[in-house]
């Protein structure tokens, strides 16, 4: 599937939306699976506030969202506009310390 100017444009807009946006399955109140559940988690001890993208509810960024940052997986994080990773590699940066640092780090929209 090839990114659309439209999807890669409003893909663009959500990273834009908040200086931590979560592309995932569900919302933060009710993930949709293990994998964004456990991001959520680990975002909701770290910070009192960040943006959930459902991308069970718009298809068109669930398929895009994979090209937009060529990571096939889902959820998908953004710090300050820069994709971090998925589940794992969230985790890794959670266990070292470094998602929390990141976080102090990203400059406030």
């Amino acid at each position: 599937m090839s990114l659309s100017e439209a999807t890669r444009s409003k893909i663009e807009s959500l990273i834009a939306s908040d200086r931590v946006v979560l592309f995932m399955k569900g919302d933060r109140a009710f993930p949709q699976c293990g994998f964004s559940a456990r991001v959520v988690q680990m975002l909701d001890s770290l910070l009192p506030k960040y943006t959930t993208v459902d991308v069970l509810r718009a298809p068109d960024v669930r398929e895009g969202i994979k090209e937009y940052a060529s990571w096939p997986t889902i959820p998908q994080l953004y710090v300050d506009g820069e994709f971090l990773g998925g589940c794992d590699i969230v985790t890794e940066l959670f266990s070292t310390g470094e998602l929390k640092r990141k976080l102090e780090d990203a400059p406030a929209r």
